[in-house]
């Protein structure tokens, strides 16, 4: 397994080894003790599996708010994206950054989200296939939608507003502003983060 780091530095990209043959390939996707050994280290318990079918689907950014907070390990099975992940932990030095990174199904890479970060996708390929593994169960009540166009992220998008396919919730999500002013409210009031 070897690990690439960017700038937000908590966000890692998993690269494991993949072994061919005529067949076809095999590799591990997660194994406890290695993910520990990068700071992975609560369980996973939720696996989502999206499948988007036009190109220029973005889904998200969305996080949960703590005590609910979630860490993601995201693969993607077929086809590409750009991910994209932004910071909003209180107190970090990176606060309001962005990072993103292309995934595809033919390389197997992951990337490792830790609680604390917006997380959203736009798919680069029809018929898209994302798989991730959550640390924390879904959780409505304290899930929110950053929107993904805020103009205060600067995130270079590969679609245009009227070429993105979007839900309603994604379409209409919070402004940066309004997320973390509610992430400090409820630091405050002595929220977990």
């Amino acid at each position: 397994m070897k690990i690439v780091t960017n700038h937000l530095e908590d966000v890692l990209e998993i690269r494991s080894a993949r072994f061919g043959d005529a067949r076809g390939s095999y590799e591990v996707t997660y194994e406890v003790a290695a993910a520990a050994l990068v700071g992975i280290s609560r369980p996973f318990v939720q696996d989502g599996h999206s499948i988007s079918a036009p190109a220029g689907t973005i889904r998200g950014l969305h996080l949960q708010l703590a005590p609910f907070s979630q860490g993601k390990l995201v693969r993607v099975v077929s086809g590409r994206i750009l991910d994209v992940v932004v910071d909003v932990r209180s107190g970090s030095d990176r606060r309001g950054e962005h990072a993103a990174i292309e995934l595809d199904g033919r390389s197997g890479h992951q990337l490792w989200i830790p609680r604390g970060f917006a997380h959203g996708f736009c798919t680069l390929e029809p018929n898209t296939e994302v798989v991730y593994k959550v640390d924390y169960a879904y959780t409505p009540s304290a899930e929110r939608s950053l929107a993904w166009n805020d103009p205060t992220l600067g995130i270079d998008w590969p679609v245009s507003e009227s070429e993105a396919t979007l839900t309603d919730k994604d379409r209409d999500g919070l402004s940066y502003q309004q997320i973390i002013d509610e992430i400090d409210g409820l630091d405050r009031h002595g929220s977990a983060t």
